[in-house]
């Protein structure tokens, strides 16, 4: 990283020190929305790390990216994912989009007045997008959209929405009648439900429900339909590093603070971390957590690169999330009894840690992209 975005990421540290540690657990137990450190996420320009420069943004590397993502995790993961889809809107609109998509959206999402979401998942379709029931029909000079989508984090104060879609539901094969288009909330849209949730607490995941929904014609990512499938695959590349940022995080503040209960923590006259059971999870913890980074960083220099990162995101996805889960459950043997307490953060660890299993894609599904990438880049 360059010196300018080592301080960002110091910045961002020192904020999820001093302000958000010291008060998230009661915050984060009553489910309260985190205004308070969303306008103050806004003021240190997160929500326009990706944006360029020309449109008000910091144009950070995605190494710098990944460092911010992964400190904002480490105070509470509802932080980082509160500018995750977000990010990846953004990535969207400055890859594909039209130079007048990029003038109208760009400078209002760097700064956060507009905030951002994709739109994917439907019920009963999970990752299967393909399979997306989800239809815009020509009406008029532009469409009318009608589908349900499902999952949909920060629904409620998106202000632009990545919508995937089809708008040519006979093509074959499928994934050629994909669009993406970037609808702003209106007449027809509704949030039906907020989702219960095990973790992931104050950034709601919502059920939105599309009712002929009017979107102009040039909403299309892009201009040109049909793209959208290979469209959101790679902006899910960023949605992939930026999940395993967030794992890196969770990981990190399970085991720093179950390196400094095992100091303070004492049974038959010694620190438990002396004892080799409780070492050798300390250890395990760190060596695995050290390996997700590496992993992490490689996908985002990937992209840095200008090259494609399916394979480096899927890996770096997939093993950071599982290492997370790992250190979580470790953390709370670390920490005994106290570990299932509320009154200690290690059980919201545990509970957050699951989600970044199951999101941008479960690790079933990324086994698959895995091996995929594997056999084709094999016969190349």
């Amino acid at each position: 990283m360059t010196e300018e975005e080592s301080e960002i990421v110091d910045t961002v540290a020192r904020f999820v020190d001093r302000e958000v540690r010291p008060t998230v657990r009661d915050i984060e137990h009553a489910n309260d929305y985190p205004e308070a450190f969303i306008e103050e996420m806004k003021r240190l320009g997160i929500y326009g790390l990706l944006v360029p420069e020309e449109y008000g943004g910091i144009d950070a590397s995605m190494e710098c990216f990944v460092a911010v993502t992964e400190q904002l995790a480490r105070g509470w993961m509802s932080l980082a994912g509160a500018m995750g889809g977000h990010s990846v809107v953004v990535y969207l609109l400055r890859t594909f989009g039209t130079a007048e998509q990029r003038s109208r959206y760009l400078p209002s999402l760097a700064t956060g007045q507009i905030r951002a979401t994709m739109a994917l998942t439907e019920p009963g379709g999970g990752s299967d997008l393909q399979a997306m029931r989800t239809v815009a029909t020509r009406h008029g000079d532009g469409f009318l959209v009608n589908g349900t989508k499902t999952w949909i984090s920060n629904a409620r104060r998106a202000g632009l929405v990545a919508l995937l879609l089809k708008t040519d539901p006979a093509a074959r094969p499928a994934h050629k009648g994909v669009s993406v288009l970037l609808v702003e909330p209106a007449h027809g849209y509704t949030v039906s439900r907020d989702i219960p949730k095990l973790g992931y607490k104050g950034v709601e995941a919502c059920e939105v429900v599309l009712d002929d929904v009017f979107v102009p014609g040039d909403a299309v990512l892009g201009a040109a339909e049909g793209a959208g499938f290979a469209q959101m695959m790679r902006g899910l590349e960023v949605g992939r590093i930026q999940v395993a940022a967030r794992a890196l995080g969770v990981g990190q503040a399970a085991l720093d603070d179950s390196i400094s209960y095992a100091q303070e923590r004492e049974t038959f006259g010694r620190p438990i971390w002396q004892h080799q059971s409780i070492g050798n999870y300390l250890a395990d913890m760190a060596t695995s957590l050290r390996a997700a980074r590496l992993l992490t960083l490689d996908a985002a220099r990937k992209i840095d690169s200008g090259g494609r990162a399916d394979l480096e995101a899927g890996m770096a996805k997939l093993f950071a999330s599982e290492t997370a889960m790992q250190i979580a459950l470790d953390a709370v043997r670390v920490h005994g009894g106290y570990g299932y307490s509320t009154e200690f953060d290690v059980e919201r660890y545990f509970r957050d840690a699951p989600l970044m299993i199951v999101g941008e894609g479960t690790n079933e599904v990324l086994r698959t992209v895995i091996v995929r990438q594997l056999i084709e880049r094999a016969n190349r």
